[in-house]
């Protein structure tokens, strides 16, 4: 178990969890998965984490409109150059 906190990480076992969490530190397992979250932040990590996560979600939906977007802009050249009739010279 690992606590970190900024650049500061330190090996702990499962009796000075609290103690770190307490401090601020936030706690993960071998693996890197969050086990808790440190206190003292100025906004809640669950509250970021879910702000994250809809930003995500708005980045993806952004760039699959901005593809549909591209393509009904080449659909409508391709309309454009279609309707556009030959041109004339002057005096026919």
């Amino acid at each position: 178990m690992r606590a970190v906190k900024g650049n500061k990480e330190y090996t702990i076992d499962e009796t000075q969890k609290k103690g770190y969490l307490d401090s601020g530190f936030d706690v993960l397992d071998d693996d890197g998965t969050v086990i808790g979250y440190g206190r003292g932040k100025t906004v809640p990590y669950d509250d970021h984490m879910k702000a994250v996560k809809e930003i995500e979600r708005l980045q993806e939906l952004c760039a699959d409109l901005q593809e549909e977007k591209a393509g009904l802009q080449r659909e409508l050249e391709t309309l454009k150059a279609e309707k556009k009739p030959a041109s004339r010279k002057a005096g026919e």
